[in-house]
């Protein structure tokens, strides 16, 4: 009897021993980030059938439990992922917000001091120093726009260089988590036997991954863990690991995606694909936001490169030749997939026609066995080039789309038509005399007229430009009172008169032209109004302008453009086009700040939830000492009774 109450006393002296060790490993581990306190699970050993009844034996130590909840760690996780998405993409879309709404160093101060420069020039024509000014403006206007693009390049880079950084944590995560599986596996499936603290490392790690990229958890056997992410692409199964890689987009090589490797191939996943995490967040900016921000940019001064240039064109420089253009216009990106089949000979041109009908999106141009489409990548709007092979190039948002070669199935094409547009943007113009200030033609009414009626000042369209229209001599109008018609326009064109908006088209030739008062005239891209009543025999010069070195009509015009409705077509100023940039940028930045806050206050309720059931309580587990202390003292205190028993017993046979 004495030696069973020394195997009881003995039993339960060790649990108590486990019970003060566990307590401690506990209180040791209280502030390790992802340590799940343990407990002591004990259970009463067999007892023994004595004939008379069942005596104990004791106690032993059945497991040592470790607190986890499956379904609150799923929810951290999740949180997790979607509070460093927005963490990522509010450090980057800071810095873009920073940059575009500063009152210094954005691009309105730089237009308002260039329209300011056409203003002077438009008032003072003649003067060398206002011209001088202009050309100096425009620089400046050129550097602003180049300085704000290169800053989104650079922005571009920080999310290039982040995007690889966190590719190559997600692989060693990856690797980390497999060697986990593999080492946990090696003690089989036994809930009694679990190395809880490897259990904690792995799920460590597991929150750690979703830092980076969403990754959905699945259990296996063993207790091994099956991590996915994306689509569905395995980044975990069991003790193997897959990876990514970093790698430049086949179709743009100043750009960073990332790639699925299966043995030496690596598969380009598309930037919608991995979602959440530091990655996903990264993706989501570049796309929705900085991808934007570049080609609004970019079309702002694509617009204003050609409006401004398509006016200046119809002035007259200070030595009577027609204006050349002001600014270099940038040309559309296409970059070929280099994946396309070797077969392929296709070659797809971009050329930006009409810059008031541009987007602010990208567009992709792929041929599926039969027809080549161009998909806006902003709304997967899909436009079907027809006829295909063309005969002609096919307008889609103001860009030209030329597609020639042999096609083959998966051909692949991207088109940025504005990405450049601020980059190369620059100053044409680098001589002040060439500033085309005046209007080319020029009218006039002798004083000898009779009569009451009045030409306008004369102006140009685009029109004049083509061949043969333009005026070598002047033309003499005359105005006969028996038919109330003007004659002398030139017999090779035909005259346009516009009478309260509308036209009526006169064949060239047509003899004689009906007069009317307020009415527009046109001919060979010449225009001009009367108002008044001529009298009989009165005249009107329209001419080539021989003496505009004062002349400020096309400045004029030009200076107008500044509040003009041309960009988005036709419902935006150059300014009002960069404030709606400014305020989407803004109205984004608060959107991710406010999400971004929600999102982080989600996760601390998370974490909240799961601490209560796996965080280490000093006071509870304070108290565990003090009771397995007292269990440690009184199974002692058995042992010693049970060692004087026996002595007791000793001393009977002496």
């Amino acid at each position: 009897m004495a030696g069973d109450l020394l195997s009881i006393g003995k039993s339960g002296l060790f649990a108590a021993q486990v019970g003060l060790s566990t307590a401690g490993h506990n209180i040791s581990n209280a502030n390790v980030a992802g340590y799940s306190r343990q407990a002591v699970v004990q259970a009463s050993a067999p007892a023994q059938d004595y004939g008379y009844g069942f005596v104990g034996s004791g106690t032993e130590v059945a497991s040592i439990k470790r607190y986890s909840d499956d379904f609150l760690a799923s929810q951290v996780r999740s949180a997790q992922a979607s509070t460093s998405s927005l963490d990522a993409f509010n450090a980057q879309i800071s810095q873009v917000d920073n940059l575009l709404a500063d009152t210094t160093s954005g691009l309105s101060p730089a237009l308002q001091d260039f329209f300011k420069g056409v203003q002077d020039v438009s008032s003072n024509p003649a003067s060398v120093a206002s011209r001088q000014a202009l050309l100096s403006t425009a620089d400046s206007l050129a550097a602003r726009f180049q300085g704000l693009n290169g800053r989104l390049e650079e922005v571009r880079d920080g999310v290039n260089t982040q995007i690889t950084s966190n590719v190559t944590l997600i692989n060693s995560y990856a690797q980390q988590i497999a060697q986990l599986n593999d080492q946990i596996g090696a003690f089989g499936a036994a809930d009694s036997s679990q190395p809880n603290d490897l259990l904690d490392a792995r799920d460590k790690l597991v929150t750690d991954l979703n830092k980076q990229v969403k990754a959905t958890v699945v259990k296996g056997d063993n207790n091994s863990l099956t991590i996915s992410i994306g689509s569905g692409q395995p980044l975990v199964v069991g003790k193997k690991s897959f990876e990514l890689a970093a790698t430049t987009s086949p179709v743009d090589l100043n750009r960073i995606q990332v790639g699925y490797v299966s043995g030496d191939k690596i598969t380009v996943l598309s930037d919608t694909a991995l979602s959440g995490g530091e990655l996903g967040g990264l993706f989501e900016f570049r796309a929705t936001t900085l991808d934007r921000a570049q080609n609004s940019l970019g079309r702002i001064a694509i617009t204003l490169a050609d409006s401004f240039n398509a006016q200046h064109h119809l002035g007259q420089d200070q030595s009577g030749a027609m204006g050349g253009d002001f600014f270099v216009q940038a040309d559309a990106f296409v970059g070929r997939n280099l994946n396309n089949s070797a077969a392929s000979t296709t070659q797809v041109t971009a050329k930006v026609s009409d810059p008031t009908k541009l987007t602010q999106s990208d567009y992709t141009v792929s041929f599926d066995g039969n027809n080549y489409m161009v998909t806006r990548q902003s709304d997967n709007q899909k436009t079907a080039i027809s006829p295909y092979p063309q005969t002609q190039a096919q307008t889609i948002d103001g860009v030209d789309f030329s597609i020639t070669g042999v096609a083959a199935t998966g051909d692949n094409f991207v088109v940025r038509p504005t990405v450049n547009g601020a980059a190369q943007f620059a100053v044409a113009l680098s001589d002040r005399s060439k500033i085309a200030a005046a209007a080319p033609v020029a009218t006039a009414a002798p004083v000898s007229n009779t009569g009451s009626a009045q030409i306008s000042e004369g102006s140009v369209d685009a029109a004049y430009l083509q061949p043969g229209n333009a005026l070598a001599a002047p033309v003499t109008l005359s105005y006969d009172s028996a038919s109330g018609s003007l004659t002398g326009f030139p017999a090779s064109q035909a005259v346009t008169v516009t009478v309260n908006g509308a036209k009526t088209v006169y064949p060239a030739g047509t003899a004689a032209i009906p007069y009317t008062d307020g009415a527009s005239y046109n001919f060979g891209g010449v225009n001009f109004a009367f108002t008044g009543a001529p009298a009989q025999g009165d005249t009107f010069s329209v001419g080539p302008n021989t003496s505009g070195v004062g002349d400020n009509r096309n400045m004029r015009l030009l200076g107008a453009l500044q509040t003009t409705n041309i960009v988005d077509g036709g419902t935006a100023t150059y300014q009002s086009a960069y404030a709606e940039l400014v305020s989407f940028i803004g109205n984004k930045t608060r959107e991710v700040q406010v999400n971004g806050q929600a999102g982080a206050a989600q996760l601390a309720q998370a974490t909240a939830a799961q601490q209560n059931v796996v965080g280490v309580n000093l006071d509870e587990e304070a108290t565990n000492l003090l009771k397995y202390q007292q269990a440690y003292q009184a199974a002692g205190k058995v042992m010693q009774i049970a060692s004087t028993l026996f002595d007791t017993l000793l001393s009977l046979g002496r």
